[in-house]
């Protein structure tokens, strides 16, 4: 299938070997819990994609992820749904590392630590929704002398098992009561009071390692911690629309990449009639296409209103089709390969799960028709 080979392409430039390491772990063995996917992933150079070259990074444009993104979808969606929450937290850290006065000496070492070596960020963040969420985190911080004693806890938690640091949205209450201030902590996996506890109980993407990350009374220095301010509370807002962008467009190309691998299966088989085969190609080529609008509309800080709307028109119209895609292709696949093998099974149930990441269709209805009626785009 001509995309899914363009796709392969662009991850073999940037990931030698991966693909074909993946191909030969039986794909029961890619989705089960305590996968080697991650492990093969930090080996082949997967943690520095969207990192800058200057920090020793690959620096991939948008369209060149979302290709890498397609092409591991295609054999492991719980690696495209653990790693696509790496991707979208380098993103954001690393666009505060190009803005002068965001990031403290500490910070930005730790930063040029992350590729060299290859430390694998998880997400603290309420991921899926802009501006709003991150305003209301789950994680609450108690200022203390040199820092800050950080508790809660973000369930899923993608990369929970492999992670070397946690990047967490907090809430900073202050002594004397009020609204709390906006920051993001970075947290070392071992730091004391950090904890993993099972969590994630479906069979489906269960090698993502999506279960609990707990943090009772962790200490975080306050070199650690990226604070909005008193005098600009809105100064994180911007990041989190960008991760937002990035993390809706990768997840979505990651399930998409699933999808496709079916329809690629059905052409090289020649199941049904020619006009059967077309049709369902070019449904899966239009999916693919809509997100490869997304990529090559999408700048180097894509935070903006009409950013956000593109990338959720795109999730939306593309979860919308995959449903119908894969289950056409199990048909034409037929009975036998249903019987034999369950993996064309797992993968099409598998790309269901987009429709699970916020934020649902439900909840954007009523922001969206606004936005299309000339009014701001708010998600709340």
């Amino acid at each position: 299938m001509r995309s899914l080979d363009a796709a392969r392409t662009v991850c073999e430039r940037f990931h030698p070997g991966l693909l074909k390491e993946l191909e030969q772990i039986p794909y029961a063995e890619r989705e089960r819990p305590g996968s080697p996917v991650i492990d093969l992933f930090r080996i082949h150079g997967g943690v520095g994609l969207l990192i800058p070259e200057a920090y020793g990074g690959h620096g991939a444009a948008p369209l060149e992820a979302l290709r890498v993104q397609l092409a591991l979808g295609a054999l492991s969606p719980s690696l495209v749904a653990a790693v696509s929450m790496h991707h979208f937290t380098a993103a954001m850290l690393y666009s505060l590392a190009v803005k002068s006065g965001r990031l403290t000496a500490g910070q930005t070492e730790l930063l040029h630590r992350i590729v060299p070596e290859q430390m694998v960020m998880a997400s603290g963040w309420a991921e899926g929704r802009t501006a709003q969420n991150i305003l209301k985190p789950a994680v609450t911080a108690r200022p203390v002398e040199g820092g800050f004693l950080l508790s809660g806890s973000k369930k899923p938690c993608s990369l929970s098992g492999s992670m070397s640091l946690l990047t967490a949205s907090i809430a900073i209450h202050g002594e004397e009561g009020g609204e709390p201030e906006l920051a993001l902590a970075l947290v070392p996996a071992d730091a004391p009071g950090m904890s993993v506890h099972p969590f994630w109980g479906n069979d489906l993407l269960a090698g993502a390692e999506s279960d609990e990350a707990r943090l009772e009374d962790v200490f975080v220095p306050a070199e650690m911690v990226v604070r909005a301010g008193a005098d600009d509370p809105t100064r994180l807002d911007d990041l989190q629309s960008a991760g937002f962008v990035w993390f809706e467009m990768l997840i979505s190309a990651g399930y998409a990449g699933s999808a496709a691998a079916l329809v690629e299966q059905v052409l090289e088989r020649r199941r049904g009639s020619a006009e059967e085969r077309a049709a369902l190609a070019v449904d899966m080529e239009a999916a693919l296409a809509l997100l490869e609008g997304v990529a090559r509309g999408t700048g180097p800080e894509p935070g903006d209103e009409e950013s956000v709307a593109r990338v959720l028109v795109a999730r939306y119209a593309v979860q919308n089709a995959l449903p119908g895609i894969v289950a056409r292709a199990l048909e034409l696949l037929g009975g036998l390969d249903f019987i034999s093998c369950s993996a064309s099974a797992q993968a099409a149930a598998a790309t269901r799960a987009l429709a699970f990441h916020p934020p649902s269709r439900i909840a954007a209805a009523e922001p969206l028709l606004a936005y299309f009626d000339g009014g701001p785009l708010v998600l709340a």
